[in-house]
């Protein structure tokens, strides 16, 4: 019996001994693989196919963007409207991205329902027609959103720096232009939806409270597709860096507000040995409300209401970024700082108290991230579709739990020097 009279004994949580729940893998009679994780007390359920129709692999701009979109927005048999209200009529939900290299069509419903809803998830994958009027329309909102959107500085802050850093014909750097929405064609999007849907490449995760049968019902409905048939395109891009690295850019000339981004590249991705130590060193830096960027910027000078530094989720190559809003009259000022920081940790020694608070705050995130299906499987998707397995997770824990000091300045020396990043002021 649990005495409440009694506090808790308080456990710090790199005393965790944190375990990542074995994810369930098993082929349908396609070679498509499918990951489970088992888990949950709710009868709910998620069914996310994946492919690799990501804009890495698009020959004309906002192609794979658009045609995954329009998934939709009509079949052979169903309107938009009616394919919405199928999935509504179940309480479920039916949601489509598209990323870098891959995009997703993932389904939310009620264990129950699947029987229901993965026929109809089916159609949206293999019967999509791609209406003119429906293709109209979305060229319509989309030009109009991105009108609003080019007025606010952060917008256009993080388009460009992108672009400086990867080049405007790179992936990662490329971005839209009202133009490319008026050059789309129908047609373009049946070929790439052919290509990279219907006989695509593509793997499916489920997670949350299975059913028993839930690999038969995946290889009911998607095992006699023809995906997987031949190999990932193995497609490079060229990345072509900006020579100016100092940009100041007025895009309101009555704005209040300048949006800044500094940022380096960073090699490879989380296969690079300084990778997980990096990690540290940024959470240190400016990677939560407790950090460096933080108390100084936010708390101490007043120039924002927060700065955050991040190494970019990118499967390729990939960079570490520093991301804030802040009057324009105190943008300089808050690079300054920014720099500051950097310098400080390239030459003084992290004390002990700090670096344990922020293994707390990381071993606690990890934590936090283990909470429920859903989350443990997106977890394991990451590391599915970087080429990674557990051990990335269990060499992450030991990197938090024995990191030196030592190491995260010799980092710091090695990463954070102003001449390396660029700089980028958009008001």
């Amino acid at each position: 019996m649990l005495n409440r009279q009694e506090a808790p004994e308080i456990v710090d949580a790199v005393e965790f001994n944190l375990q990542l729940k074995q994810v369930e893998k098993f082929t349908l009679d396609n070679n498509v693989p499918v990951y489970a994780i088992n888990a949950g007390a709710q009868d709910v359920v998620v069914v996310e196919l994946v492919f690799y129709a990501g804009n890495w692999y698009e020959e004309k701009n906002i192609v794979a963007a658009t045609t995954n979109f329009m998934l939709k927005n009509g079949t052979k048999s169903k309107t938009a409207f009616s394919i919405n209200e199928h999935f509504d009529f179940y309480g479920a939900y039916l949601n489509r991205h598209c990323y870098n290299e891959t995009s997703t069509l993932t389904l939310h419903t009620l264990s129950k329902h699947l029987p229901k809803l993965l026929p109809v998830m089916n159609e949206v994958l293999t019967d999509s027609i791609f209406p003119d009027d429906e293709l109209a329309l979305y060229k319509q909102n989309q030009k109009q959103r991105l009108e609003v959107n080019l007025k606010k500085c952060d917008f256009v802050a993080n388009r460009l720096i992108d672009e400086y850093l990867f080049g405007i014909d790179h992936p990662y750097g490329k971005y839209t232009s009202p133009a490319d929405y008026d050059a789309l064609q129908r047609e373009e999007l049946v070929k790439f939806h052919q290509d990279f849907y219907t006989k695509g490449n593509c793997m499916i995760f489920v997670a949350g409270k299975l059913p028993i049968d839930i690999q038969q019902q995946l290889n009911n409905v998607f095992g006699s597709l023809p995906l997987n048939q031949t190999p990932i395109n193995n497609i490079t891009h060229h990345i072509a860096p900006a020579e100016i690295k100092k940009q100041h850019i007025i895009n309101d000339e009555n704005g209040v507000q300048g949006a800044i981004r500094i940022a380096r590249p960073f090699p490879n991705n989380r296969h690079h040995p300084d990778f997980q130590k990096a990690s540290v060193l940024n959470n240190i830096f400016g990677g939560f409300f407790g950090s460096r960027l933080m108390s100084n910027i936010r708390e101490d000078k007043g120039y924002t209401y927060g700065i955050h530094s991040y190494i970019q989720n990118h499967i390729h190559d990939t960079a570490w970024l520093i991301s804030t809003e802040a009057g324009k009259d105190v943008c300089q000022a808050t690079i300054d700082e920014t720099y500051k920081e950097m310098d400080i940790l390239r030459n003084e020694i992290i004390d002990e108290e700090e670096l344990d608070l922020v293994r707390n705050f990381m071993m606690g995130s990890l934590l936090g991230d283990l909470d429920g299906p859903f989350q443990i499987m997106t977890r394991w998707k990451n590391y599915i579709l970087n080429g990674l397995d557990d051990q990335f997770f269990y060499s992450a824990i030991n990197t938090i739990k024995t990191v030196s000091a030592e190491e995260l300045q010799y980092l710091a020396k090695k990463y954070l020097n102003p001449s390396e990043f660029y700089e980028l002021v958009v008001i």
